[in-house]
């Protein structure tokens, strides 16, 4: 089953590989949920979906229209890592059939399996990819330890995984909400355009071209917590600026636990979702809905 499941897993990312460069940004839906970092857990996973009413029991989209923008960190720090890549792979087909839309970003944990970083790993998570080839001539990944070696396999540029994921995007934009996993900050833009770093982002996981300059900075997009820790009034500025910049009304991220649940900062106009919802962490199941009546928190 698992092979099969892989199968059409991979068979799903090579038909949007093959389509036109990713979009990054989309007119307004009636309905927009957003969710944080599910680490690995795909109980967490079901739930945060069923709360956001895009899924039923069986796991099948029940949304149609809703649009869902989970906002990265699926990896690392559990065991069920594969079994929701092929989740959101599958939603994103069925959603689309819906009339309705997945966009799963690329969260620091998702860049640092790519990049070899694999300090986070599980031991489930380095079993669950066992059955992944290693190249018999590939003198980096023999250097690694044995049990390694298949994921690194399977998630290094160009990689099965890494091909798979090289559909998505760092940052959306849905109406003039925007997107991100850590956050933009003003420098970012001045390296490069939106457009420009979802490319080159994608490039790079499809084996194409290097890691993308912005990323070699401390506090990249997908490592920021300027907006989500404690922001202060030099944070808001820099936040606005982005805003102003992208115009948009409201930057919405995960990355940074917020130990009271989803929360607004620098007068609502960033909203922080990561509740530690995995069972690492052991924090609510929560949601964020942004409508035209308003946004809200959902569990």
């Amino acid at each position: 089953m698992r092979r099969l499941l892989t199968i059409l897993f991979l068979l799903l990312a090579v038909a949007v590989l093959a389509a036109d460069a990713t979009p990054y940004r989309f007119p307004a839906a009636s309905r927009v949920v957003a969710i944080g970092d599910w680490h690995g857990d795909l109980e967490a996973a079901r739930r945060s979906l069923r709360v956001a009413g895009a899924i039923d029991k069986h796991d099948r989209w029940i949304g149609g229209e809703l649009v869902v923008v989970q906002t990265g960190d699926q990896l690392d720090r559990g065991d069920d890592e594969r079994a929701i890549l092929h989740l959101l792979t599958r939603l994103e087909e069925e959603a689309a059939a819906g009339g309705g839309a997945v966009h799963a970003l690329l969260g620091n944990h998702e860049h640092m399996n790519v990049d070899g970083d694999f300090r986070y790993v599980t031991p489930g998570g380095w079993t669950d990819f066992a059955d992944i080839a290693v190249a018999e001539d590939d003198t980096a990944l023999l250097s690694l330890p044995e049990e390694q070696r298949p994921r690194a396999a399977a998630f290094k540029p160009g990689g099965p995984y890494a091909q798979a994921m090289a559909h998505r995007n760092v940052a959306v934009i849905v109406g003039r909400t925007l997107f991100v996993h850590g956050g933009l900050l003003p420098r970012h833009l001045e390296q490069t355009t939106l457009e420009q770093l979802n490319h080159d982002t994608q490039r790079w996981l499809r084996g194409d071209g290097p890691e993308p300059a912005v990323f070699q900075a401390k506090h990249s997009p997908v490592w920021a917590r300027h907006y989500s820790d404690e922001p202060d009034d030099d944070d808001c500025a820099l936040l606005a600026a982005v805003l102003a910049t992208l115009d948009c009304d409201r930057m919405v991220v995960g990355h940074t636990i917020q130990d009271d649940g989803i929360a607004p900062h620098c007068h609502e106009h960033v909203w922080c979702i990561d509740t530690g919802a995995s069972a690492h962490y052991g924090g609510s199941v929560q949601v964020l809905e942004i409508t035209a009546e308003g946004v809200r928190a959902l569990w």
